[in-house]
């Protein structure tokens, strides 16, 4: 698995500018995460407090709502994490808010040029997975 950064921005859902952020994409976290104290800054409220699971098996409790985020000349809202100081993640719910995919080869994000459906073709390709499936970027 390649590990890469994106340039983005984050802010309030309300509007105003977006602060810029470097995000590590992590493909594995289901969400974006960035530090409460930024979230704070911005103006940003959790709306619930959720339980998570880390990777290392220990369990911890964080903040959880909503932001703007930037990416490639776009903004759109996606939900986040309010983590501890220093995690800059950008999680599959905002790669799919971006209709984004993770471009392993080229340690880079493009984005979808489309879906096409399978339906009763799934069978007859294994490459179509659950009948959804994206160009290649």
């Amino acid at each position: 698995m390649s590990i890469f950064q994106v340039s983005a921005g984050v802010g309030n859902l309300e509007g105003g500018d977006l602060a810029p952020v470097r995000l590590v994409v992590d493909t594995g976290a289901a969400h974006s995460m960035l530090p409460a104290s930024l979230m704070a800054q911005l103006r940003i409220m959790p709306h619930q407090e959720l339980g998570f699971i880390l990777a290392d098996g220990s369990r911890v409790r964080y903040g959880y709502g909503f932001a703007r985020f930037g990416i490639a000349g776009d903004a759109r809202p996606a939900p986040v994490i309010f983590g501890p100081e220093g995690n800059y993640l950008l999680g599959a719910s905002t790669l799919e808010a971006f209709n984004l995919l993770v471009d392993p080869a080229g340690n880079g994000c493009c984005r979808r040029s489309g879906f096409r459906w399978a339906g009763a073709a799934a069978s007859r390709n294994p490459r179509s997975g659950l009948g959804l499936g994206a160009e290649l970027c």
